[in-house]
């Protein structure tokens, strides 16, 4: 799926793996994430992805107002939850906004699980 934006200069077009892949990075910077997620829809497990299918734990949709980005991540655990997915809220909405110009409707953050270090 493509995006497209209008600027003085012209149109662009953005692919949402694209935004995907900076919304992963955004969120992946924010403290306590550990990694992104991926649920397997047959056994209902959730595996850690690494960077490079980082985009498999994010889902972007095109709306009327922008996108809407829906990440799955799993945190660290000891972390505030709440405070985190905040704060992953709002890094992945400015970074978004600012480097693509994008209008980010919403952000969803869904924690799939936590990683526990012994």
């Amino acid at each position: 799926m493509i995006i497209k934006t209008d600027s003085q200069l012209g149109e662009v077009t953005i692919n949402t793996s694209v935004i995907a892949k900076m919304a992963g990075a955004a969120a992946s910077s924010c403290y306590g994430v550990v990694g992104m997620a991926a649920r397997n829809k047959k056994d209902g497990f959730v595996s850690l992805l690494n960077i490079e299918s980082m985009t498999k734990g994010i889902n972007v949709i095109e709306t009327e107002k922008g996108v809407s980005v829906e990440i799955h991540v799993i945190m660290e655990y000891g972390v505030n939850i709440k405070i985190n997915c905040k704060s992953i809220i709002n890094n992945v909405r400015y970074t978004l906004e600012k480097d693509t110009g994008v209008v980010v409707d919403k952000v969803t953050v869904r924690v799939e699980g936590i990683r526990v270090d012994r």
